[in-house]
């Protein structure tokens, strides 16, 4: 298969993450005989590295400058970090579409430099992250937090630096970009039932405009289903929810099949007060991704009481 007008354009942050992100879509394209280079697009989120996720405007921060670069035509599609993108249609960009979910790696959580037990009372953390704070306060409320911004590197260059003991990073960051931990720093990946993962943590998105039918083509052989159930599942818990990365929530999807019954999807959703002491969960399985990551959000929402918690409708 090829694209016959060329190699397909995929715009890309330019961090070291992104790059890989991008590449990794460019050799998965190229085994289905379709071409493809990366084209790099500065982002407001990646110059202002000193000022906080929220005050940037959080969800789509890194995303809305590369969107940009399809919609007007510089790009043929986009490539992002599935956990960045608005899951509400209301943000999204009119015209575009997410055409694959090529892969999808650990969407687990890690903490560098200490052991969750063995971090001293009162010790630091670094995270830019609410969901990963008020769910580390839940567990440990004598932790002390900073934000923490910046390419991974510079991330992990925080442990042991200004008072931080730990760091929390994204595992399939950590993998993707092969980060070997130094002799003696203790690294512990939180399992989802100690740390619930962002809403598509892990997976990769690929986005293109929607008249675009030679590209929705060429994307659509990349695309793995048994991802996107499981990532479209969280999007529709989040954009039921309404908010953004930086509200305190968090979702995960996992396909399981019971004794002869057809694989049935098992979520588990979270929402929190922005202190972190009240932290919601539900979790229930069902067939239909999307209406099951409603339904879960719902639960949460109208049945457990989050609604009292904070604004969580669209404009959240």
């Amino acid at each position: 298969m090829t694209t016959g007008a060329g190699a397909l354009r995929l715009a890309t942050r330019g961090s070291p993450l992104a790059l890989w992100q991008a590449r990794r879509v460019i050799s998965l394209l190229a085994a289905a005989d379709v071409a493809a280079v990366a084209v790099v697009v500065d982002t407001e989120g990646d110059r202002r590295t000193d000022v906080p996720l929220s005050q940037l405007g959080g969800q789509g921060v890194f995303v809305k400058e590369v969107q940009a670069a399809v919609a007007r035509g510089e790009a043929d599609a986009a490539v992002h970090s599935a956990k960045d993108l608005p899951a509400s249609d209301a943000l999204g960009v009119p015209g575009l579409i997410l055409g694959a979910f090529p892969e999808r790696g650990d969407p687990r959580d890690v903490l560098v430099g200490s052991r969750l037990d063995d971090l001293a009372t009162g010790a630091t953390v670094a995270t830019g992250s609410a969901r990963r704070r008020v769910q580390l306060a839940n567990l440990r409320p004598d932790l002390i937090f900073v934000d923490l911004r910046g390419n991974l590197a510079t991330r992990l260059a925080k442990v042991g630096v200004d008072g931080v003991t730990a760091v929390v990073a994204a595992r399939a960051a950590l993998d993707r970009l092969e980060w070997q931990a130094p002799a003696g720093l203790a690294v512990e990946t939180l399992e989802p039932e100690m740390m619930l993962p962002q809403v598509a943590q892990g997976a990769l998105a690929v986005e293109c405009r929607e008249d675009d039918g030679a590209t929705r083509e060429a994307l659509a052989v990349i695309d793995d289903q048994a991802v996107r159930v499981l990532v479209e599942a969280e999007r529709a818990f989040l954009a039921e929810l309404g908010g953004g990365c930086t509200l305190p929530v968090g979702a995960h999807a996992v396909a399981e099949r019971t004794g002869g019954l057809p694989t049935v999807i098992r979520l588990t959703g979270l929402l929190a007060s922005a202190d972190g002491h009240v932290v919601l969960r539900h979790e229930a399985v069902g067939t239909d991704g999307p209406a099951h990551g409603r339904s879960v959000a719902r639960h949460l929402l109208d049945d457990a009481g989050g609604a009292a918690l904070g604004p969580w409708g669209p404009d959240a």
